[in-house]
């Protein structure tokens, strides 16, 4: 495990609480992200559309990787993706970090956040 991916999440998540209150957990995050890339700003979303902005965050974030690739938007403006690569097999801890290490990535790279 690599601490100082760890360390710098914790500061991210602490700054994001500010706005977003206590408690963000990694689905937080991701629902964020999703509605971020959806670009719809706040709005009333259905478990589904849920589940939909996480698969939208998730593919957002492991893009720079090669995993996924933007394909464009349907009628209804939701984005989508093309799986390029399966990713290896992860377990849980693995896939925390990666996770984590995609969103300090993200957020740094669209300026909402600074180390």
């Amino acid at each position: 495990m690599d601490h100082d991916i760890e360390l710098r999440f914790q500061k991210l998540q602490k700054h994001l609480e500010k706005d977003f209150g206590p408690g963000m957990d990694m689905s937080a995050f991701l629902f964020l992200v999703g509605v971020n890339e959806l670009g719809m700003g706040h709005q009333t979303f259905s478990k589904q559309q849920k589940m939909e902005l996480m698969h939208i965050a998730i593919c957002t974030l492991l893009e720079p990787y090669g995993h996924y690739t933007f394909e464009g938007r349907d009628a209804d403006l939701w984005p989508h993706f093309k799986l390029n690569q399966q990713l290896p097999a992860l377990n849980h801890q693995q896939q925390q970090h990666l996770l984590k290490e995609a969103l300090l990535d993200y957020f740094i790279k669209n300026e909402y956040y600074q180390e």
